[in-house]
């Protein structure tokens, strides 16, 4: 079975409420990751789950621990969060640099995938900060180094650029619009597969002994809507995708 760690997609809001003279706030914390996680599980895909705020001092330490997993998903979480254990950022403690055991991992055969989200590639005001970084240099995509994001509030249509690649077999027919997406040119190694707009939309890229896949749009709302969350195509695109990533088509 596939076993894949999805890291991100969570986020804690802070509201206050104003009532004449008084005042008071309130704090909620939401998740994202719904949509993808009950798609591939759906499809027989085991999903490890690692929320934004727990990832700084669980995500894995080295190619050992993430050799736990056949894929890693980094979905809206940005790489000060990867990068900053707990142990250095409070104690002054040397700890390892996870970007470079990521980038270690997939090298000597593991499966990463980056979606798009206002903390991904470089992200809103370039605060995900992933260019330059070892897993820049693994992905399919060449990050920009200034905020990447693109807003198509008026919708914007997919297109497929290769149908006959294994992971868009059987996702047929016009795809549901997208509502925005990140901005990246592609390396000269990658292979593009579907475009939105005049850009990228997903892309993969062979690395060593393992794999890599970029998603410039979001898993779910609000730049990956509803319709798209329910068109048959999106499990079908994703988990074919997790089987491609793990060798397993």
């Amino acid at each position: 079975m596939t076993r894949v760690l999805i890291a991100g997609e969570s986020w804690v809001s802070e509201s206050t409420h104003y009532k004449g003279f008084d005042s008071f706030t309130s704090v909620t914390f939401h998740t994202g990751v719904g949509p993808l996680r009950d798609a591939l599980e759906s499809e027989g895909i085991e999903v490890v789950y690692m929320p934004a705020h727990e990832v700084p001092e669980n995500f894995p330490m080295d190619v050992e621990a993430l050799s736990a997993y056949d894929v890693v998903v980094l979905s809206d979480i940005g790489a000060n969060s990867i990068l900053i254990h707990p142990d250095t950022w409070l104690q002054g403690k040397t700890t390892p640099n996870r970007l470079k055991a990521l980038a270690e991992w997939v090298r000597a055969g593991g499966g990463l995938m980056m979606a798009g989200g206002y903390l991904s590639f470089q992200g809103f005001e370039g605060k995900a900060m992933f260019r330059g970084t070892a897993v820049d240099e693994v992905l399919p995509s060449i990050i920009d180094p200034w905020d990447d994001r693109i807003e198509t509030p008026e919708g914007v249509v997919p297109a497929v650029v290769d149908a006959a690649h294994s992971i868009l077999e059987g996702v047929t027919g016009e795809w549901p619009a997208l509502l925005g997406y990140n901005r990246f040119a592609l390396k000269d190694d990658a292979t593009l597969l579907a475009t939105v707009g005049v850009d990228p939309l997903l892309a993969v890229r062979a690395v060593g002994k393992g794999r890599t896949l970029v998603w410039a749009s979001d898993i779910g709302p609000h730049w990956c809507p509803d319709p798209f969350v329910e068109w048959p195509g999106y499990t079908r695109l994703f988990s074919q995708a997790m089987r491609w990533l793990s060798k397993g088509e």
